[in-house]
């Protein structure tokens, strides 16, 4: 609590100059609190632009030296995959999922024999990057159908830990599919293999741009608010978490990340764990897109950056992070 007042307290001294602000700054950025989101594509020697995210990229697996040298260089201590799935690969039952050579299998595969772990390696668990009506699992009447989508999901981690991922990202939002992923894990000698849970993420309209990254745009049949969140809720997210925890997630995920800072304090005043942040597709596009157009400088940026952190996230999933050197400069 302060005391004391103006003139003899004057707030105005620790902001004077550069030096006295950063001796009593709250909160700051390193690169250890980033991760990476890289999209993978088909063929070989491709570097493609993304229309609707300005300056992010799809490449294909040999490109990938480039991207894990630079993230190590950077000390990213993490990266993300999401394939762009062809469409002649999806299918109803989003059966590509399951193949040990699909694309997420095979980055993981490279990533892991020529860098062993000096990065980490972090893998959705869903079915909309597989399915032909871009939902995250099995569908009936328009309806995800939860434990039959689970059954799949346990497969698709058992898979991915298999190739060698780190961490397993469940972001489908199917009720029980912790608890079932980490049961199978552990029975099948994964006891180590961490789980990030999407426990909080929300039937958000900032994700279109991802979609058109992982080839689902135009796809979706109908929406996902019949098992994502409604983000008009807040204390729903608290049962989530809670959930998740008992079911024995490592970690949570707050997802979109810029709108949603009050669920990010609200998860992490609550509940002592690490929390991670996506800011996501659509908040990289309206920044980017900003910057571009002289509506903002380039320093808003890290003024969103920071505002993760000040809401108490531990890490943050940014389409910023393979730029972090020079944002941080």
């Amino acid at each position: 609590m302060i005391t004391g007042k103006f003139p003899s307290l004057r707030l105005r001294r620790s902001r004077m100059y550069d030096w006295s602000r950063r001796l009593v700054e709250e909160n700051n950025l390193i690169s250890s609190d980033f991760i990476l989101p890289i999209f993978l594509i088909e063929g070989s020697n491709k570097k493609q632009p993304i229309k609707s995210m300005p300056g992010v990229y799809r490449y294909t697996i040999d490109k990938l030296g480039f991207i894990i040298d630079r993230a190590i260089k950077n000390k990213l201590p993490t990266v993300a995959l999401f394939p762009y799935t062809e469409k002649k690969k999806k299918n109803y039952l989003g059966t590509e999922a399951l193949n040990e050579d699909n694309l997420v299998c095979r980055a993981i595969r490279f990533i892991k024999k020529r860098y062993k772990n000096q990065i980490g390696i972090m893998c959705d668990v869903a079915l909309d990057p597989y399915t032909s009506h871009g939902h995250d699992g099995l569908i009936n009447s328009g309806i995800v159908l939860n434990d039959e989508t689970v059954k799949i999901l346990v497969d698709q981690s058992l898979l991915q830990a298999e190739m060698g991922c780190d961490i397993l990202a469940p972001s489908d939002m199917m009720d029980g599919r912790i608890g079932k992923i980490r049961n199978a894990l552990d029975k099948n000698g994964y006891q180590m293999t961490q789980i990030l849970s999407y426990a909080v993420k929300y039937a958000s309209n900032f994700y279109g741009p991802f979609r058109d990254a992982v080839g689902s745009k135009g796809l979706l049949k109908g929406n996902k608010k019949n098992y994502q969140m409604d983000f008009k809720n807040n204390n729903e997210a608290l049962r989530e978490v809670s959930l998740d925890i008992k079911e024995g997630a490592d970690m949570i995920l707050v997802k979109p990340g810029l709108p949603y800072l009050d669920i990010i304090k609200l998860v992490k005043d609550n509940f002592k764990i690490p929390v991670l942040a996506y800011q996501v597709s659509g908040e990289y596009s309206l920044l980017e897109n900003g910057i571009k157009n002289k509506l903002f400088n380039k320093n808003i940026v890290i003024e969103s950056l920071i505002s993760f952190k000040r809401a108490g996230a531990n890490a943050i999933i940014s389409y910023y992070a393979d730029k972090i050197d020079k944002i941080l400069k």
